[in-house]
């Protein structure tokens, strides 16, 4: 979108990352769903790697992938892929984010939870 470029007409970095932290707390979410855990946060983004530019009128597509599961934390690869009706998928951008559960507690503050296994992993 027009409103999501920087100066020099290729998509905002800010955005991109934006938009790839929905995907890792999709992925996360979908992973806890039927758990203890109320929701996750981004704790880190331990790496990100902006590979081609994506251009005003590009599409761009999410892979969220789970490569590593801690006792509260889970790290989600993000792969972002740009194409266009005349241009074959791109790597765009990717990341890696660590994301950890939390649960509401009764003062309404949300508190880091170790997440309970489902038990197809049990």
């Amino acid at each position: 979108m027009p409103q999501d470029a920087n100066v020099i007409g290729t998509l905002f970095g800010g955005q991109m990352v934006s938009w790839m932290d929905i995907a890792a707390a999709k992925a996360a979410h979908r992973y806890l769903k039927n758990t203890n855990v109320d929701a996750v946060v981004t704790r880190a983004i331990d790496t990100i790697e902006f590979t081609q530019p994506v251009h005003v009128g590009d599409w761009v597509n999410f892979n969220a992938k789970i490569i590593k599961k801690g006792i509260s934390s889970i790290v989600i690869k993000v792969d972002a892929f740009k194409e266009t009706i005349k241009k074959d998928q791109k790597l765009a951008c990717t990341a890696i984010f660590t994301m950890v559960s939390v649960k509401k507690q009764g003062n309404g503050l949300y508190k880091k939870v170790a997440h309970k296994l489902k038990q197809s992993e049990g």
